[in-house]
């Protein structure tokens, strides 16, 4: 368990249940074991994570401008450990749910042509506007 993980405090409003909140899936045992707090936790920026209440006056989303830096909302202190609506992906549940391993191999749309050449779009386009 991270230094992160051990100072995150119970949300005031946390209730323990044993009944499943509506974006937590069973989770096998194996990804249970020091996976964090099941009930919703303040991070260090007062933000209750978990509690499914969006808007928070701490969020950084709340007091955005021009100069935010968006990394300030990156990482594991905005992400709960149990219930993320990430989790209810087919993927997700395979893995968690069910153990199954994510299928290994290179992503593709068997119907695009995704490549990319850095620049081959701007020389066409210039190649266009001189033909024009």
């Amino acid at each position: 368990m991270s230094e992160q993980e051990k100072n995150r405090k119970p949300a005031p409003s946390a209730q323990m249940s044993s009944e499943l909140d509506p974006f937590e899936i069973n989770f096998l045992p194996q990804f249970q074991e020091g996976r964090g707090p099941h009930e919703a936790f303040v991070n260090e920026h007062g933000v209750v994570i978990g509690d499914h209440e969006y808007a928070s006056e701490n969020s950084p989303l709340e007091q955005w401008t021009a100069e935010t830096d968006p990394s300030v909302m990156a990482g594991d202190e905005w992400v709960h450990p149990y219930k993320d609506v990430g989790f209810q992906s087919a993927e997700n549940r395979d893995i968690f749910e069910k153990g199954i391993a994510p299928q290994s191999g290179i992503f593709t749309h068997p119907d695009k042509d995704v490549s990319y050449e850095p620049g081959l779009a701007t020389a066409k386009k210039n190649q266009d506007e001189a033909e024009a």
